[in-house]
């Protein structure tokens, strides 16, 4: 759905009652013209062409007059108080780029090096392109053949990604095959675990017809079960499966070549092109449907857009000051206000027409989030502009003013970042003291006790009575509980060698990418199927 018709749809007025104004607006301007229309003058005793050259207004009738701006603008004033929208309020706490799982075919066709360098590779870029292009949006990737495989689980850290993706070869499926209908299958369990709808992203060449029907929601696909992948985030609480809001395919196919599955589709079929024109069709239509789906969200309130109506009333109202349309006293009152009016202290021409929260709204739904921060007042905005931004002790100090469920989840999200596991328990529990039904906060105090118990069953295993002191270049983890103890990491202490980017510590892995991922996924295959892995 475009966006012009998705904005369409949703169009309506928050108070239409206030329309009612609009025909009294209309009767006055119409009994203001009609007062004013020139009467007709004797013409007895007087030359035409005098008459003509004497008379004021003979000509007037069509012109543009003060009632008629004054009209223009009553009437922008009264729809833009009815409250015209078409979104939803967006809420601060949920993305508002859609959830997005890339289903990507790893198979030996994939290898064909009719697009260049091969499809696969081709295909490689267009999903790195498009992680490019959804900057900060919550990203998963699935691989299948014969069996689907939760390769990395949902991320906002694109990062995270590539190094798995970069990894897959048809090598390391277990199974050979192009079960599309499994992948879509990981996709939905995947996006059940959101807080909102999401969409899936089919990247293959070739599409089995059997799958076609599952692809466009006609038809089930079986529910494969999905294990935890090793590295990368932690799986979301188990879900049951949720149909995603839109299923999109790119096709790996060179021009003018043809694929029955792919033609027997009903969901939006992208065809791969030289440029990111295709990227940005599917994160066009993906988002499109994601925001269709948000309309339909009765829980959040509608977006009123009345005060975008302001500006063009307040360019009418400049007719005001023409000679003759207004008193001439508006021009010096008008004039003295702004004199009288103290200039802001090194303040920008943006100050004039925005608050520090509105332009740190603005910042925010930019992805620039440290600049966000910088600008909120809202102390809620603010602690979680510096959550998404990685400032996560900065963010729960900000948001420990704030008591509000919100604030105490988002601070206890923070804390788990942070590494702050039992501030992230008290955080919490305290969620749930003000608001025992809030989203996700019951799972996520299960999660962080879970790592807390953890934590402290290892430094108990650990414990051999040996009083061992703590150097400075070692990390402990905190030990309220006095179990065992305290875990030491050892740093690094070669010379000059500081924190270690992401490149310098998979250089110092072993093993390959790829070959982590064939043990990986042949062991998955055979807990599902122990005669299906090869």
């Amino acid at each position: 759905m475009s966006e012009l018709r998705l904005i369409l749809e949703a169009f309506h007025f928050i108070r239409p009652v206030v329309l009612l104004l609009v025909p009294l607006v209309v009767a006055l301007w119409w009994w203001v013209r009609a007062t004013r229309t020139r009467r007709d003058v004797p013409g007895e005793g007087i030359a035409p062409h005098l008459r003509a050259a004497l008379t004021v207004g003979a000509h007037g009738g069509g012109r543009v007059t003060a009632i008629d701006t004054v009209a223009a603008m009553l009437l922008l004033v009264v729809v833009g108080a009815a409250g015209p929208t078409w979104s939803r309020m967006p809420d601060p706490f949920v993305a508002q780029s859609a959830p997005m799982v890339v289903v990507l075919k790893v198979a030996p066709s994939m290898e064909e090096a009719d697009v260049a360098p091969s499809r696969l590779e081709r295909a490689k870029q267009k999903i790195r392109d498009l992680l490019d292009l959804r900057a900060g949006a919550r990203t998963a990737l699935v691989a299948y053949a014969g069996t689907a495989h939760v390769v990395v689980p949902m991320t906002e850290d694109p990062g995270v990604m590539v190094p798995y993706l970069e990894g897959l070869t048809p090598e390391v499926m277990p199974v050979e095959g192009e079960r599309a209908g499994d992948g879509l299958a990981l996709a939905e369990r995947l996006l059940g675990g959101e807080t909102g709808p999401g969409g899936v992203l089919v990247v293959a060449d070739t599409i089995d017809p059997a799958d076609a029907a599952t692809l466009a929601g006609n038809a089930p696909a079986p529910p494969p079960a999905a294990p935890q992948p090793a590295g990368g985030e932690a799986d979301a609480p188990p879900a049951a499966p949720a149909r995603p809001a839109a299923v999109a395919v790119l096709a790996m196919l060179p021009p003018g070549t043809d694929d029955r599955g792919l033609d027997a589709l009903s969901v939006p079929v992208v065809r791969q092109t030289p440029d990111d024109g295709d990227v940005r069709q599917i994160d066009r239509t993906l988002n499109a449907a994601y925001r269709q789906a948000m309309l339909a969200d009765g829980d959040q309130p509608w977006q009123d857009q009345g005060h975008w109506l302001a500006i063009p009333a307040a360019l009418i109202l400049l007719f005001w000051f023409r000679r003759g349309w207004t008193t001439r006293w508006a021009l010096a009152l008008a004039a003295g206000l702004v004199l009288a009016a103290p200039p802001p202290a090194s303040a920008g021409v943006v100050d004039w027409f925005l608050t520090p929260d509105q332009q740190g709204r603005h910042a925010f739904e930019a992805r620039r989030y440290r600049r966000a921060a910088e600008l909120f007042v809202d102390p809620l905005w603010r602690g979680y502009a510096l959550y998404r931004d990685g400032q996560y002790a900065e963010a729960m100090t900000v948001l420990a003013r704030v008591e509000t469920a919100q604030a105490a989840f988002i601070s206890g999200m923070a804390a788990l970042k942070g590494q702050k596991y039992r501030d992230g328990v008290r955080a919490f529990q305290t969620a749930l003291e003000r608001d025992p039904d809030y989203p996700g906060a019951a799972q996520n105090l299960s999660t962080a006790e879970a790592i807390v118990a953890y934590v402290e069953a290892a430094r108990e295993a650990s414990d051999t009575g040996e009083d061992r002191g703590i150097g400075a270049d070692e990390v402990v983890y905190d030990n309220e509980a006095d179990r065992g103890v305290e875990t030491e990491m050892k740093a690094p202490q070669e010379e000059g060698a500081g924190l270690m980017t992401t490149e310098q510590w998979m250089n110092t892995v072993d093993t390959r990418t790829g070959d982590f991922l064939r043990q990986r996924f042949q062991l998955e295959a055979a807990q599902r199927d122990p005669g299906a892995a090869r």
